[in-house]
């Protein structure tokens, strides 16, 4: 039987309804409506309006009312469109050693970086991989992440990229949270695999993908474009063939050097993610399309590099949507909104690009037009923080937690 509820009064309620999905926002372009409830029937919102209204409705028919006490500024659960939480093992001498003044491809070289994690991950058995994933996602969604990304790549052999995968729609049909599992087996040329680079993607095509697509385990292919990765020509390449076996691309592109979002643009990818190193022509080209910008502002603080150039890609027309990058070796934080803030910050983007980056974007990211705004017929995915004022959200750079998590339609914290 569907649960019907009324929540609220939130004093603003933030919807992110009509909010274009390309290039820059003012704060007044925000949707706030005053003194509001928001009505739930199942996994979905009816009605979202004066809660003084709602609640004479629900008192009528017997909705159940969850009345808050005190201030609360609600706004769409977030959408982390970007993670690598399936995985075993910790990279923190990588850490230290970048610290210590060694580059990320020096650690590399020296059997650090992926293939690290990569070893540790195929030695991880099923019951460790699958609890540490869970754990990660559920830590996620008490930060108000209520929809996340997730892609394998820390295996790099069929058997054990399928297992990943398995494991991550494992916790997606338990868990509360929405997963969204990415195919990422073309993170980097595994060591032990005896051919080259171009070799190693057709045997992916060959073996690996067409079983992703049989057991429904994945509808999107990802890809590193990077000097110590992929070439964009062979990039092009397997996203060809994948987007021909029935997935949506995407691209790690423009991280350290430039290539990969041009394949991202020619292969019609969903998104184009990283973009740390992208020029002003790289961004033109991304402008023109309708792949969506992720930025990637953990990979930077990890790395100490620079931030994607988000002010120029809003300002040239571009989605730009943020995402955690959650990974054991450049971005082990983990924490989308506290990035978000800080990446507005150096970048200089308004309240409303923050928080659109998070939600609306972020959603459009990966494909999924049920959520990242707060509607009626939109899933009941609300996040709610104590303030009065929407900007404190921001104000805060991340500090501040939602009090109130629901996630379509059930309560999952509550103030």
């Amino acid at each position: 039987m569907e649960k019907n509820i009324l929540i609220g009064p939130f004093r603003q309620v933030v919807t992110m309804e009509q909010i274009p999905l390309k290039g820059p926002l003012q704060d007044n372009q925000l949707p706030v409506i005053e003194s509001a409830g928001i009505m739930i029937q199942g996994e979905k919102i009816i009605a979202l309006d004066s809660f003084n209204e709602l609640k004479r409705y629900a008192d009528e028919n017997k909705y159940e009312i969850l009345q808050l006490t005190g201030d609360f500024v609600a706004m769409p659960g977030m959408t982390d469109p970007h993670t690598h939480i399936c995985y075993a093992g910790s990279r923190s001498n990588d850490y230290a050693l970048r610290l210590a003044g060694v580059s990320y491809l020096e650690i590399a070289a020296r059997g650090g970086g992926i293939w690290s994690t990569v070893t540790s991950t195929r030695k991880a058995s099923d019951e460790t991989l699958f609890n540490h994933t869970k754990a990660r996602a559920l830590s996620l969604l008490n930060d108000g992440v209520t929809t996340v990304e997730v892609k394998s790549g820390y295996a790099l052999n069929v058997k054990d990229e399928l297992r990943m995968l398995e494991i991550i729609n494992e916790i997606n049909n338990i868990s509360d949270i929405d997963i969204v599992p990415t195919c990422l087996a073309a993170h980097t040329l595994p060591k032990d695999f005896q051919g080259s680079a171009k070799q190693y993607l057709e045997f992916l095509i060959k073996n690996l993908l067409p079983e992703v697509r049989k057991r429904n385990l994945s509808s999107r292919a990802d890809i590193y474009i990077e000097k110590s990765a992929f070439s964009a020509d062979e990039g092009l390449y397997y996203l060809e063939k994948a987007i021909n076996l029935g997935f949506d691309a995407v691209v790690h592109a423009d991280q350290f050097s430039i290539g990969g979002s041009d394949v991202a643009v020619r292969a019609g990818a969903v998104s184009a993610d990283h973009l740390e190193v992208s020029s002003d022509e790289e961004i033109s080209r991304l402008a023109r399309t309708n792949a969506v910008a992720i930025c990637l502002p953990g990979a930077s603080i990890g790395l100490g590099t620079g931030f994607a150039p988000a002010r120029k890609m809003l300002d040239a027309g571009c989605s730009v949507a943020v995402a955690s990058d959650w990974n054991p070796g450049s971005a082990p934080m983990g924490d989308v909104l506290i990035q978000a803030c800080i990446l507005g910050a150096y970048e200089h983007l308004t309240m409303a690009e923050t928080l659109a980056a998070v939600t609306c974007r972020a959603s459009a990211a990966l494909k999924l037009q049920d959520r990242g705004i707060l509607k009626k017929d939109c899933l009941a995915d609300v996040i709610a923080f104590p303030v009065s004022d929407f900007r404190d959200i921001v104000y805060y750079q991340g500090k501040m937690k939602p009090t109130l998590i629901v996630k379509k339609g059930k309560i999952i914290r509550k103030p």
